[in-house]
């Protein structure tokens, strides 16, 4: 379980509670972006007195994207067969873990959605609800794929499936990593599915998400669309033509 942290100080430690208790064999991974609040020391306690639980130091704010790239790179080095992301902050909930867990046995990457049925979102403001709901609609759009979710950040990746996506590569952040990871799966023919979540509003903290994060999502899906759009249109004409 890699879970990225940036001042969680109020909500590490039961998130790193609730997910022991959720899947006790599974180990967790705290990446810590040097938050000031904190929160590296509070997950060091918590490591010293729990083998499953580990933490990496970062040397300072590098974004949601690397983090998940630093943590999948330490799993992946260690072997491990299944790689999650999961939030610090509540908002995803540890005691889904296991639905996420039993779909990987069949899937390259689980998605936990909020959109497909059985799926919701708890105590969300409107404002970021509609943000998200509108992004997942013009990625849908823009790059033709049937994801209902592509920007969601509780997901399971086997390490194969890691492995053959060049996660090195990936310069993507915020809801842009979710969608540039979701989308190199699609495209690299890897089975994709979504099971429902239940998305709950973080009580405590603030969030990372910020009107740059927005911008880059709609830049970089815009430009992977008319890329993908172009490809599309090339081959038809060269099929036409023979």
């Amino acid at each position: 379980m890699v879970i990225p942290t940036y001042n969680e100080a109020l909500t590490i430690g039961k998130a790193i509670d609730r997910t022991r208790t959720s899947v006790p064999d599974a180990h967790i991974l705290v990446v810590d972006d040097a938050s000031p609040d904190g929160t590296g020391a509070i997950a060091d306690e918590l490591a010293e007195l729990d083998d499953h639980v580990h933490v990496l130091h970062r040397g300072g704010k590098e974004g949601l994207g690397a983090a998940y790239v630093a943590g999948f790179g330490w799993g992946l080095s260690r072997d491990y067969a299944i790689l999650v992301e999961m939030d610090a902050d509540g908002s995803h909930q540890p005691e889904e873990l296991p639905r996420l867990l039993h779909a990987a046995e069949n899937a390259d990457l689980v998605i936990g959605s909020r959109y497909v049925p059985g799926g919701r979102t708890v105590n969300w403001p409107y404002k970021r609800q509609a943000i998200s709901r509108i992004g997942n609609t013009y990625t849908r759009l823009a790059l033709g794929t049937a994801l209902r979710d592509a920007t969601g950040g509780f997901r399971a990746f086997r390490a194969s499936a890691l492995r053959e996506l060049d996660i090195e590569s990936v310069a993507s952040q915020g809801y842009c990593f979710q969608v540039d990871l979701a989308w190199r799966a699609v495209r690299g023919g890897l089975r994709v599915i979504e099971v429902p979540i239940t998305f709950v509003e973080r009580e405590q903290g603030e969030s990372k998400m910020d009107g740059r994060i927005v911008r880059e999502a709609l830049w970089r899906v815009t430009h992977w669309g008319a890329v993908h759009r172009a490809r599309q249109l090339r081959a038809l004409l060269g099929g036409s033509r023979r």
